[in-house]
Formats: structure tokens, C-alpha cells, sequence
């Protein structure tokens, strides 16, 4: 397989299959909307096309099925429904599957019989989805007649017809007394002239009475006036070349005297169908399951169904899971991004100008003199424009809309209202706001936690809901917008909101808090220990919530963002909660401060306010030094204690500028000597010696040419305080 070629499958596909999770869940809503119902079937189509190419064979598989029934919702011979819907989106699952396992270059692996089986159900009509497809082909009871079967009658004509053609003489054919004889045995006495008695090479038969033989040619015009021209030849005998030699040797011993005796013929049939598969006279059923589709023939009077063997397509889907097992592996994250050819443009414009800015630069400064002062100054500005310009588009081919992101909820919220049985409508703002490609890899798993939490711990039944005097169709809010330097994401519902006191009660029973330090919890406080480990509104564990990791698991990502998370409710109304993350992780503004002679920047997503403080005026709590502001405490620290070196018992000084910032939820004050002001750095990676030092994010070059180490506040403060 073309390694470049299945890359490009997997990056265009990839961008189907992410389109598809909405469309779906879109067209549920909409079963009358022809263009999406087409847009569905395209995805399916296109991405099979590539997988056929690649020979990816068990996405071909599924994908096949898949297209089928929509190909019928397209001509109007099935409906969408819920049901039709529970089976087909399980198959964006297998395919999410696959892809991870060919990027991580592991085989991927056949979807799962039990769902292959039910996308097969519902083409052929049978909404249960039986085990196996089954063709049932309708013969006579054996009780009310001793006949066979036409496709046993042909095996057997077809092995008389291979014997014939290895036979040495004319000593070997069968007599017509025999031969009428044989059909008498086995479809009774005048049986078979009866049925076709019509048959127009009946003419020529008569004429090789005289001889009292037949030769080959017109024994296979007999078979073709029988069954049509070419629908029965030698080749399609479905035995064995050792069982046509055992057939041979029995009747070769019979050469002699020209006839074979009852028990050959019994051990002829025998060998043709298997032993005891058939007896004259017996009232067993007759198999055909070794004989190919013989050609359709009108439904005899029903009696006793037969199984054939319409075994093609489960018999290759057994051979495809044997397939290796993938590992368990985390997938290979995506790395390539989609640009817009016009943003190319533009940065090749950009340095275009900064190459002739360059150029001026380089003039001016070979003229020297004090006239080229003025001229140089301009040119810097200009330099300064330029830069700003390249930067800034640069940064824009790293980004993409935050709609990869919010795609895949429109599935998560209807999975998780028919689980829950709840009617919730998914409202997404804002899909359009571009954001770090990191980010949005990021921001995925702690936006389903909080998308989850808010359809099942926010959200009501729709009984209650009524009874409240709402609407009993719920909705839940999603919402993006970029402010700034970074993004600010919003998930709201209008469920039940969320009771202070019973947030409390619970800290309390669970030992977070004691009830003295509960009582004195603001509400939002109170709201905020959803966020912390263990933590959960729900009795009983369930396989949607219950375990208190989900919230935590939010906090913990949106932090290593760099980013904030802020909660409000109000109980019988909603919850809104708050997300704000830096634009991109690559550039960042940052305010920069002095510790003694060392640089360092605080993100400046992180920081809340700055003020001067008089440091006689603070207070000592818990151990911990705190200062009251706008009647609030505030957990302070001086960083020269764990920033320099020396410095770690150094007293605070009398007076100091105090910089607040947020982790998380919470808020502390950090001492510092010096501000020195805001500026955009380029994060540069630390090298391998300091490499994983928690507290430190990385480093920048500042404008003098010097060194500053980029704060990483969370690791800080769980490193040092």
C-alpha cells in the first residue's frame, strides 16, 4: 500500500467521516431533506471508492452494506427512522476505528458480524436481522412423493455425462431401456415422460432407437431442450475428481455386461451426494447445499422449506476478522492541516515586502550619514508593520474553525438522550471562530465531559419539565467567540440549574469540607466543587456518570491550556459554564516581570489585575500569608522564594506589586520586584537538560538579545506551594 496515497485517503476521508457524525444525526431530524439524504450517500460512496482502491477491504465491506440502504432511501424504498438510525451510526464507530488503526499502521480490523448482520436485515426487508442469510427454496414433501430434486437429478445426469466422455467404446453408454429405467427409479413410473413430454429434441431421440443408443451430442441437446440452452454443463458437477474416480471403478466394473445392478446405483448415488444423503423411498429432506444457484425456476407447492447455500458474504466476513488485533495504542495524532491557497498567497506577499524592506535596510545603512537617520526610522517602522503582518498570517495557516471540534456532538447528544430517554435539541454558535490546531485536539475530550454532564445531571425529564412549566424538549448551548487574544467557549442549558446547599451537604458527607468551612462557601464556590476529584450529584454509578472523574478531568485539561473555567447556576433555570483558553499556543502574549536581575513572563491569559500593595498590611491564615481584597482573601507569594537562587528565605519586602492570577478556579497573588510590561514572545522549547522542570512552559528571546524564562502557573504552584 502507497504510503502517500493512503495518507491523502486518510486526510480526505478522515474530513467525510467527521461531516457525516452531524449529517446523520442532522438528517434523523430532517428524513425530507433530498440534498443532505445525497450528501450522506456521497460521503459513504466516496469514502468506499478510496478504501476499494487501497484494498482496504473491511471498510469496503461496511461501507458497501451502508450506501445500500441509503441508495434505497434515495428511491423511496425504505424510511428513516430511529431504528434505521441505531444501526447505521454505530458504523461511523467502526470506520472511526479503522482509520486510528491505519494511521497507527496496524491492520485494521472487520466490524462486528451482529452488525454487518443488521445493516443486511434492513436491505433485505427483515427489521430483526436473522444470524444468516437464508434463501429458502420450496420442494414437494417426500411423504406425498418419492421425487428428488432438479438440482440432484442435473449432479447426477452430469456425472453419467462424465463417465461417458472417459469411456473407451460404445460398450459403455447405457441402453435406452436403462436409461428410461433410471428415470422411472427416480421421479416414478411414467413420472418424468409426463412432464415433459413436449420437449422438441424428442424427435431426434426416437430416431436413435434402432441402435438402442444415444451418442454424447445428442444427450447434452437432450439436457439443453431440458433445462435451456447452456444453463446446465460437465463443469458445474459438484463432486470431487477422487469421488469421480471411485464413481468410474464401480461401474467400470460393469463394462462387461453392459448394465449396472441396483446397489451400483445406490452407491453411485452415494458418491455423487454423500453417503446416505439420499435413499430411494426415504422421507428425508434433500440438502442443496453443495450445488451452485441453479437457474430460477417457478416455486413448486410449499411443503418443506430447504436451506441453499447463500453463504458468500458472511463466509468472506468470517475470513476478515482473522485479521491481527490492533493495539492498544493510543492513535497517532493528526499531522497535516488544510490551508487556504489565498492565505498562502498572503504570506508570500508579506515576505515579499519584508524582503524589500530588507533591501532599504541594507542601503541605507551602507550610505551611513546623519541624513539616513530619518529614512532608517521609517524603514524600522515599516520592518515593524511587515512582521507583524507575516506573523499574524502565519499563524492563521495553524488554524482551524472550532467546528472539528463541536461535529461530533450532535451524535453525543442524541446517544445520550435516547439512553436517557430526554428530549434535548443541540444548539451550536460561533463554528466558524478559528482557533490553534493543538487546541482544538486539546479542547475535545474536556468539552464531551461538559457536554455529557449538562444532558444528564442538567438537563430534566421531560415530565418534570412540564410539570415546571417548561417545554419538554430541553436544549443545550454551545457557543464560541474570540475575544481578543483567546477564545472563549460557553456550554449553557436550560435544565434544572444547580442548589448550593445541596453541593454543601455532599462536600460534607464525602469529607472535602467540614461543616464550618462549608458554611462559609459563596454559591459559586459551592458550584465549583463539581471540579473536584471524586465529586458527583449521583447516588448510583452508572456508565454515563456517577464516578466524580469526568469534572475533574475538565479542570486538569483546561489548566494545562493555560486556560480558565468560571461556573454559574441558578437553581430551576440553567447552568452556564465558562471556558477561556489562549488563541494559540505557538505565540503568546505575556506580561513581563523582573525577579532581582532574571526576566520572566506570566501568560497573560492567566493574569486577572495588578496592584500595588503596602506588605505590612497583610495577614497570616492557616499558615499561609493572605491580604483582603474587596472583601475577599487572597493567597499570596513572594516568587523570588522559588524562582531565585538564594532567595528562598528571603522576608517580603515593605512594599510590592502584586499580580493576580487565575489556575482555574481560584486565585492567588504573586509578589514581584519589577513590571516591566506586555509583550508577544515566540515560546521556544526548553533544551534537554531542563526539559520537563515543572514551572517553566519554555523560554523567549527578548528585544535586547537577552534570555526569559515563560512561567508555567499551574505546574508552579503545584511544585512549590
Amino acid at each position: 500500500m502507497d504510503d502517500e496515497l493512503l495518507e491523502d485517503f486518510l486526510i480526505e476521508a478522515g474530513e467525510i467521516l467527521e461531516l457525516l457524525n452531524e449529517q446523520l444525526v442532522e438528517l434523523e431530524n430532517s428524513p425530507d431533506d433530498t440534498e443532505l439524504l445525497n450528501a450522506v450517500f456521497r460521503g459513504f460512496h466516496t469514502i468506499k471508492g478510496g478504501a476499494g482502491f487501497l484494498a482496504i477491504d473491511v471498510m469496503v465491506a461496511i461501507c458497501h452494506r451502508t450506501e445500500d440502504i441509503f441508495n434505497m432511501l434515495r428511491n423511496d424504498e425504505l424510511k428513516i427512522d430511529n431504528h434505521l438510525m441505531d444501526t447505521v451510526l454505530p458504523v461511523l464507530d467502526v470506520l472511526n476505528d479503522q482509520f486510528d488503526a491505519l494511521r497507527s499502521g496496524e491492520e485494521p480490523q472487520a466490524a462486528e458480524q451482529s452488525l454487518l448482520t443488521a445493516l443486511e436485515g434492513i436491505i433485505s426487508g427483515n427489521a430483526a436481522g436473522e444470524s444468516k442469510t437464508e434463501v429458502v427454496v420450496e420442494v414437494t414433501s417426500s411423504s406425498e412423493s418419492e421425487d428428488i430434486s432438479d438440482d440432484e437429478f442435473e449432479a447426477m445426469l452430469d456425472e453419467a455425462a462424465s463417465k461417458k466422455a472417459k469411456s473407451e467404446s460404445s460398450s459403455d453408454e447405457i441402453t435406452d431401456d436403462e436409461f428410461e429405467a433410471l428415470l422411472d427409479d427416480l421421479h416414478g413410473k411414467g413420472q418424468f415422460i409426463e412432464d415433459v413430454g413436449n420437449i422438441p429434441a424428442a424427435g431426434s431421440y426416437e430416431e436413435n432407437k434402432k441402435n438402442d443408443e444415444i451418442n454424447e451430442d445428442e444427450f447434452e441437446a437432450l439436457l439443453d431442450d431440458i433445462h435451456g440452452k447452456g444453463a446446465f454443463s460437465g463443469e458445474s458437477a459438484s463432486i470431487s475428481n477422487d469421488d469421480s474416480k471411485k464413481v468410474t471403478g464401480s461401474y467400470e466394473e460393469n463394462k462387461k455386461n453392459d448394465e449396472i445392478t441396483e446397489d451400483e446405483f445406490e452407491d453411485l448415488l452415494d458418491d455423487i451426494h454423500g453417503k446416505g444423503s439420499f435413499k430411494a423411498n426415504s422421507n428425508s429432506d434433500t440438502s442443496t447445499t453443495s450445488k451452485p444457484e441453479p437457474v430460477a425456476k417457478p416455486p413448486v407447492k410449499k411443503e418443506t422449506p430447504v436451506t441453499a447455500a447463500k453463504e458468500a458474504a458472511p463466509v468472506k466476513d468470517e475470513k476478515i476478522t482473522k485479521t491481527k488485533p490492533a493495539k492498544d495504542s493510543k492513535p497517532a495524532a493528526e499531522t497535516s492541516v488544510r490551508v487556504d491557497t489565498s492565505r498562502l498567497d498572503e504570506i508570500m506577499n508579506m515576505v515579499g515586502e519584508l524582503v524589500l524592506v530588507r533591501n532599504r535596510i541594507t542601503r541605507l545603512g551602507s550610505e551611513g550619514g546623519d541624513a539616513s537617520g530619518e529614512e532608517m526610522t521609517k524603514a524600522i517602522a515599516n520592518l515593524d508593520l511587515v512582521t507583524a503582518d507575516l506573523q499574524l498570517s502565519v499563524m492563521k495557516t495553524r488554524m482551524q474553525p472550532i467546528k472539528k471540534v463541536f461535529g461530533r456532538f450532535p451524535r453525543v447528544v442524541r446517544d445520550l438522550a435516547r439512553s436517557l430517554k430526554k428530549d434535548i435539541r443541540l444548539e451550536m454558535l460561533g463554528e466558524d471562530t478559528d482557533l490553534d490546531k493543538n487546541l482544538v485536539e486539546a479542547l475535545a475530550d474536556p468539552l464531551v465531559h461538559l457536554v455529557r454532564n449538562s444532558v444528564d445531571h442538567g438537563i430534566e425529564m421531560p415530565d418534570d419539565r412540564e410539570q415546571a412549566g417548561k417545554s419538554r424538549q430541553g436544549t443545550v448551548t454551545l457557543a464560541a467567540s474570540q475575544e481578543g487574544d483567546h477564545i472563549l467557549l460557553s456550554i449553557t442549558d436550560d435544565g434544572g440549574g444547580m442548589d448550593a446547599d445541596v453541593l454543601r451537604n455532599i462536600a460534607i458527607n464525602k469529607g472535602i469540607h467540614d461543616k464550618e468551612s462549608a458554611s462559609r462557601l459563596s454559591d459559586v464556590d459551592c458550584f465549583n466543587l463539581i471540579f473536584a476529584p471524586g465529586f458527583s450529584t449521583k447516588e448510583k454509578i452508572s456508565d454515563i456518570s456517577g464516578r466524580g472523574v469526568g469534572m475533574d478531568v475538565v479542570k486538569t485539561g483546561i489548566i494545562s491550556l493555560n486556560g480558565s473555567i468560571e461556573i454559574d447556576s441558578k437553581l430551576g433555570e440553567g447552568t452556564v459554564i465558562n471556558i477561556k483558553v489562549p488563541l494559540t499556543l505557538a505565540i503568546m502574549s505575556t506580561l513581563m516581570v523582573r525577579l532581582k536581575e532574571q526576566l520572566f513572563s506570566l501568560p497573560l491569559v492567566n493574569v486577572n489585575e495588578i496592584f500595588h500593595l503596602d506588605l505590612t498590611k497583610t495577614n497570616v491564615m492557616d499558615g499561609k500569608r493572605v491580604v483582603l481584597v474587596r472583601g475577599k482573601t487572597l493567597p499570596l507569594y513572594y516568587l523570588n522564594n522559588w524562582l531565585v537562587n538564594g532567595e528562598s528565605n528571603a522576608p517580603l519586602p515593605k512594599e510590592g506589586h502584586v499580580v493576580v492570577v487565575n489556575i482555574g478556579m481560584q486565585k492567588v497573588g504573586f509578589i514581584v520586584d519589577e513590571l516591566i510590561g506586555q509583550e508577544e514572545v515566540v515560546i521556544k522549547p526548553l533544551g534537554a537538560m531542563l526539559h520537563g522542570i515543572s514551572g517553566l512552559a519554555g523560554a523567549t528571546i527578548t528585544g535586547d538579545g537577552g534570555i526569559a524564562l515563560i512561567l508555567d502557573i499551574p505546574g508552579l504552584m503545584k511544585m512549590y506551594a
